[in-house]
């Protein structure tokens, strides 16, 4: 009797010591199969020192660039140090913009831009009137255009469906950056949008809100209106590859806790709906 019980507290003891499989990640995460960034309107007020550092402390990888970090007249020289110094903190700086455009000269300087940072695309928002100059300008310089959506906030382009309205020939090579949250306030079904209008969705900038309205604002992932799982579950059957940035629109002087709350609750969708 007294071996008997020897052997079962030894094989408790054991037991215990021993990981359970069921506690244990098997194979590539879910989060692992997208490619998670940080719009850069999110980090307004710091420089690109202190947000580098941010996006470090949270293995964000990708960043996409204000100019108020790398201003329109910049040199190659200034942007080559620039992407030096994202790369050294692990961060690829992969997007320039968004960036507003009135005129022709104003489309001119983004796309000169763009090419002077190397750029195969950048989030731009081009009046109506310049459409046939934009185009022509991505066809004359092999540049593509994402337009940034706004929802209720106002004109140029609201929505997806706005810009392939505008621009409806995918091989145009302007599509869309789209804006989810702020689709969301307008009352749209970005889940249908993404399926219908895949072909124009070359970025995405993703929020929760407060409520699906205009008076809707930014709120931590996971708290909002946004049920999140099925917009991950049709990014992944359109098979989107781009990078998903997450723009936090709250807290702009102190916005780091709600980023990094948003980040984690993301990846947690990610892993959790994994095929």
């Amino acid at each position: 009797m007294k071996r008997l019980l020897s052997i079962c507290i030894v094989a408790v003891a054991l037991a215990m010591t021993q990981p359970a499989h069921a506690q244990l990640v098997e194979g590539k995460r879910g989060s692992e199969d997208f490619k998670i960034g940080v719009a850069g309107f999110t980090y307004r007020s710091f420089d690109i020192d202190k947000t580098l550092a941010y996006l470090k402390s949270m293995d964000v990888k990708y960043l996409s660039v204000k100019d108020w970090w790398l201003p329109l007249n910049s040199t190659v020289e200034q942007m080559e140090a620039f992407k030096a110094k994202c790369r050294s903190y692990g961060v690829e700086p992969y997007i320039l913009g968004p960036i507003y455009m009135k005129s022709e000269a104003e489309v001119d300087r983004a796309f000169a831009y763009a090419k002077r940072y190397g750029a195969e695309m950048f989030i731009g928002v081009p009046n109506y009137e310049l459409t046939e100059y934009v185009v022509a300008k991505v066809k004359e310089t092999g540049i593509r255009m994402a337009i940034h959506t706004h929802g209720p906030d106002g004109a140029p382009f609201p929505n997806i469906q706005k810009v392939a309205e505008i621009y409806h020939n995918p091989a145009w090579g302007v599509g869309c950056c789209m804006d989810l949250g702020h689709s969301v306030r307008l009352g749209e079904d970005i889940v249908k949008d993404i399926k219908k209008y895949r072909a124009w969705l070359y970025d995405i900038h993703i929020k929760d809100e407060t409520e699906a309205s205009k008076k809707g604002g930014t709120w931590e992932m996971g708290r909002g209106v946004i049920d999140f799982k099925p917009v991950v579950k049709v990014l992944r059957k359109i098979k989107y590859n781009g990078v998903v940035s997450l723009e936090f629109e709250k807290n702009g002087n102190d916005p780091h806790g709600g980023v990094a709350e948003s980040i984690g609750y993301l990846r947690g969708v990610l892993d959790a709906t994994k095929n």
